[in-house]
């Protein structure tokens, strides 16, 4: 499920938009679902799945307006920087992607949500700890080596972690986000996966 960024290249969808540095970004997304996908034992279609998720994810991030737009309108509230999950979700769905949790893991992978599958759910964690984010890099690096034997709780530290980051720089928390949050907590523990 791994990869070079230039092996990486030629998997991504025809319309995808992406600089260099964004190409580095999606591989070292697919490089950690590979590599826990290994370690869960999970079953090659579902690992297929997640990797199918990881290519699309930020396909259109470095798109400009003009070409999200091509792919249907800003969700109302979002702010532009998270558009290009919807319209990656879109340009899929017309490129032949029928699998709703591969097409929801990428409409939703900054905001979470509730409806999310375990692509959606891996997608999320793993965008968030991919190797090239280095802000406090010794604490994303130690959720990464959890991340395999303990998903759940890893991914509900990754939703928190973004909460109060959202929180500390006095934005706007997303419905979405939220009900992602209190689909996590909501018995005390999140679903199982």
């Amino acid at each position: 499920m791994s990869g070079s960024p230039a092996d990486l290249l030629r998997d991504l969808p025809r319309w995808a938009v992406v600089t260099p540095r964004r190409v580095e970004h999606i591989a070292g997304v697919v490089g950690l679902l590979g590599r826990w996908a290994g370690e869960r034992g999970v079953a090659p279609s579902e690992a297929a799945r997640w990797r199918r998720a990881a290519l699309l994810h930020d396909a259109l991030r470095d798109a400009p307006h003009d070409v999200l737009a091509r792919y249907g309108p800003a969700p109302v509230g979002w702010p532009h920087a998270l558009w290009h999950g919807p319209a990656a979700a879109a340009a899929a769905e017309r490129d032949g992607e029928r699998d709703a949790g591969v097409l929801d893991a990428v409409r939703y992978h900054s905001l979470g949500c509730a409806c999310w599958d375990d692509a959606g759910k891996s997608l999320f964690v793993a965008d968030a700890l991919e190797p090239g984010r280095m802000h406090e890099r010794t604490a994303l690096d130690q959720l990464v080596a959890r991340a395999s034997s303990e998903p759940d709780a890893v991914l509900r530290e990754v939703a928190a972690i973004k909460l109060r980051w959202l929180i500390h720089i006095g934005r706007p928390i997303p419905r979405e986000t939220w009900e992602f949050w209190n689909s996590l907590v909501a018995d005390g523990s999140s679903s199982s996966r």
